[in-house]
C-alpha cells in the first residue's frame, strides 16, 4: 500500500513539476490526478491497493477542507469588502458549470444518426 501512496504522491510532484516548469494557470495536483489517469489507462485496471490507499485519503477529505476554512475565516473582512464581485462570479459559473453539464449529457445521450 505504501507503493501506491507513493505513486500518488509522486504523480502529485511530478504535476507541480510541469506547472512550474511550464508557468500553467492550473493546480499542480490537478495535472497530477491527468498523470495518475494516464497510468490507469495503461494499466487498463485499477490496482486493489491503489483503491484501498484512495478510499482512505477520500474518508480523510474533510480535514484537507480545515485549512482552507481556516483562510477564508482569516481574510473574513477582506471577502466581505469584495462581496458582490464574489457573489457574481459564483452564481454565473455555477449557471455555466450547470449549462455546459446539460449540453454535454444532452450531446452524449443522443442517438447515433444512420450514415
Amino acid at each position: 500500500m505504501l507503493r501506491f501512496l507513493t505513486l500518488i504522491f509522486a504523480c502529485q510532484f511530478v504535476g507541480e513539476l510541469f506547472v512550474g516548469t511550464f508557468r500553467l494557470p492550473v493546480p499542480g495536483p490537478v495535472v497530477g490526478m491527468v498523470v495518475l489517469f494516464v497510468f490507469l489507462l495503461f494499466c487498463k485496471t485499477v490496482p486493489a491497493d491503489l483503491l484501498v490507499v484512495s478510499d482512505g485519503l477520500l474518508k480523510s477529505m474533510s480535514l484537507l477542507f480545515v485549512p482552507a476554512g481556516t483562510g477564508v475565516m482569516m481574510h473574513f473582512e477582506l471577502l466581505s469588502q469584495e462581496l458582490i464581485p464574489l457573489s457574481a462570479a459564483l452564481v454565473i459559473s455555477t449557471c455555466a458549470t450547470i449549462i455546459v453539464t446539460a449540453l454535454m449529457m444532452r450531446w452524449l445521450a443522443a442517438e447515433p444518426k444512420d450514415a
